[in-house]
């Protein structure tokens, strides 16, 4: 297969961008959609490839943190520590509290161990009323952070030689490169460079390197990542088609003693896409010291 070119080796995170490859997205889903799936490239040649797009469907995360992995696979993600019980806004009567991760986990390096618990003792002291969201303060969320995101839908396009993942909320745009090699230099960005296949299964595998540091964490108890970063993501239809499961397996020895393997599931929905902007009436109103939005000294426009 041909080697992906450098110039598309960046996944371009602008808001200018980001708006524009969104407005293109839905006036072609309609054509994308009438492909048939043996024009799809890198696609198994006794294999079917799985209906992830629609213009009428969705996929709605089934929550905030990540699932556990088959079991004897390997270890799972950074938990809650135990010290600080989660009690979510969905869990019945009870004040709501926040991610505070297990800092002592012996997968951690001291590095990210010593960053993250100066996270969790900014908010355990009140000099935060929240830690870092990158869906809460309008910023890309990552790979695989940006699989988290809760409440709203996101959605696919296929084509041959692309994958989009297109998020609701803000029309955040990643995008897949049905290639089976990677650039030689790739530039960090917020989403890497994703090169992707289709296995005889229906199962779409995903391979992403090039991943930038600054706000970038693999969950909500801002787990970090360093610029070695290897992601792979397995997708694949359940549920009579109405789930859709990733299993991510996350390599990255700079930060982590072994590898961490992690689930995350969708819902289908029969959602069209709205429009929903994260920086409106986006501020801190009461006062907490919240992480500021993006700003910019030069309107893109």
């Amino acid at each position: 297969m041909s080697k992906l070119r450098s110039d598309r080796s960046r996944d371009g995170a602008t808001p200018t961008k980001f708006l524009r490859s969104a407005a293109a997205a839905s006036c072609t889903a309609a054509v994308l959609w009438a492909v048939t799936p043996s024009a799809y490239a890198q696609a198994p040649a006794d294999g079917k490839i799985p209906n992830l797009t629609s213009i009428s469907f969705a996929w709605l995360a089934a929550g905030v943190h990540w699932f556990d992995p088959p079991p004897g696979l390997g270890r799972g993600a950074i938990k809650q520590d135990p010290a600080y019980p989660y009690h979510s806004n969905v869990d019945g009567p009870g004040q709501v509290t926040p991610d505070i991760g297990y800092t002592k986990d012996p997968v951690l390096k001291p590095w990210a161990a010593k960053q993250m618990q100066e996270s969790n003792d900014e908010v355990l002291s009140g000099k935060r009323g929240l830690a870092f969201v990158a869906q809460s303060t309008c910023y890309p969320g990552g790979v695989p952070g940006q699989l988290l995101t809760p409440a709203e839908p996101f959605y696919f396009i296929q084509t041959p030689s692309e994958v989009w993942m297109i998020w609701q909320r803000d029309h955040m745009v990643r995008r897949i490169y049905m290639t089976d090699r990677h650039s030689e230099i790739v530039k960090p960005s917020w989403y890497g460079e994703s090169i992707g296949h289709y296995e005889n299964d229906g199962t779409l595998v995903v391979d992403t390197i090039g991943l930038s540091t600054r706000n970038s964490f693999l969950d909500w108890y801002r787990t970090p990542h360093s610029e070695k970063e290897h992601v792979t993501e397995r997708y694949r239809l359940t549920n009579n088609e109405n789930t859709l499961e990733v299993l991510v397996t996350v390599e990255d020895p700079d930060t982590f003693n072994e590898p961490l393997y992690m689930v995350q599931r969708w819902r289908k929905v029969r959602n069209a896409m709205l429009e929903t902007v994260c920086s409106e009436n986006n501020g801190d109103h009461f006062g907490h010291n919240l992480f500021p939005i993006p700003q910019t000294d030069n309107p893109d426009f």
